[in-house]
């Protein structure tokens, strides 16, 4: 049997780049994807700073960074009136000043090139973990492919499984669910605004109303959902939301993806285990409202990737010390807490108010977007300290 260095278990944006790592360190790595397409959904669209680093590390931030907006200023606003802006770009000497916004099927697509340039035939397609157990030196895996059982060995395997990451089912760790009453749904639509290159955020009474920037002249809008109301609008309930919410008209004939989802918290106890480490939404899973979900499993990835290059130039990786990943754990853990935390912070500015409470809101991002606060506010957005 096989016995590589690495095998990663899903094989989407986090996986792919965590293989492309490993492969960049000279590690011999295999990535397991049940899927057998390729996705073509918008969905994740943010790229921050520090993962455009992460994405640099395997030669795949500058090509990712020709097909993006470039969002250098975040705006927020209500009822027509611009309480403030928080500046990406004043950070002197940053490589990268500004928040890329690309589809997640485009950075798919440019870190499976990478990785295939790195490790040719890495990536196989249509192929199901069904089981997983750690023999002494190495773990070995079970799944089925498109031709039948298949079978494979690794020093160490690492989980980008996703939130229902099959892996940490296998390992039995817990993994509480925290849900919130929230519910969004977002949209791509023809950009009819003059924000150009702006991110916007309008914090209305009846709830928030965020847009975003696409390529080709696309606007990404995420829109709070009234309690009560349908839980999977079409795209013309959408269109009068945004348009009662911020005046804006918005073309529904235009739309080229419309979500609903809700939302929710889920921390895995444990994400070292043994030899089998989980990153990305199999770790933690967080409200995609800010936007840090995917990025945050590439800054795992980062984190993670000399940590296994050390255990594997020890011994060939036979040998394993438990003890030498917990200080990586528990950092990536506190980051995760983070930017919960922050999601939830997010989720409760942008939620119905009455008058007084509206006016409060109105008020405190007021005074933090136009005081020195807003350049912490903006390394936050920007997960700087991620």
């Amino acid at each position: 049997m096989i016995t590589h260095d690495v095998v990663v278990v899903g094989g989407g944006p986090v996986g792919v780049h965590a293989a492309a790592l490993f492969a960049q360190l000279g590690l011999d790595v295999a990535v397991w994807e049940r899927r057998t397409d390729e996705p073509q959904l918008s969905r994740a669209i943010g790229v921050h700073p520090p993962s455009l680093d992460a994405l640099a590390a395997v030669g795949a931030a500058e090509e990712l960074v020709e097909s993006a907006v470039r969002i250098r200023r975040g705006v927020a606003r209500s009822a027509g009136r611009t309480l403030g802006t928080v500046d990406f770009d004043r950070r002197p000497g940053a490589r990268w000043p500004f928040v890329a916004a690309v589809p997640q099927h485009r950075t798919e697509a440019v870190l499976r090139a990478r990785l295939e340039a790195l490790a040719p035939g890495a990536l196989r397609r249509g192929v199901s973990l069904t089981g997983l157990v750690e023999e002494g030196e190495r773990v070995v895996l079970t799944g089925e492919g498109p031709s039948g059982p298949v079978e494979l060995a690794a020093r160490f395997v690492v989980a980008a499984d996703g939130s229902r990451s099959g892996v940490r089912d296998l390992l039995h760790v817990d993994a509480p669910v925290r849900r919130y009453r929230d519910r969004f749904v977002m949209g791509d639509f023809a950009d009819e605004t003059s924000d150009g290159a702006d991110a916007v955020v309008n914090v209305e009474r009846d709830g928030v109303v965020e847009s975003f920037p696409l390529p080709g002249g696309v606007r990404r809008f995420v829109v709070s959902l009234p309690e009560g109301g349908p839980t999977g609008p079409d795209v013309d309930e959408v269109a009068d939301l945004v348009r009662r919410r911020t005046g804006l008209r918005v073309d529904a004939a235009s739309s080229t993806m419309l979500s609903a989802f809700s939302v929710q918290r889920r921390l895995a106890a444990r994400t070292a285990v043994g030899r089998v480490l989980l990153i990305g939404d199999a770790a933690h899973e967080i409200s995609p409202i800010g936007g840090q979900g995917m990025n945050l499993g590439w800054l795992d990835a980062v984190a993670w990737a000399p940590v296994l290059s050390r255990a594997l130039r020890t011994a060939g990786g036979r040998r394993h010390d438990p003890g030498a990943f917990g200080a990586v754990e528990a950092s990536r853990r506190r980051a995760a807490l983070r930017a919960a935390r922050q999601a939830e912070l997010n989720m409760a500015l942008g939620r119905p108010a009455g008058p007084a409470a509206l006016a409060v809101r109105r008020a405190g991002l007021t005074v933090a977007l136009r005081s020195p606060a807003s350049r912490l506010l903006a390394d936050t957005y920007a997960m700087r300290f991620a």
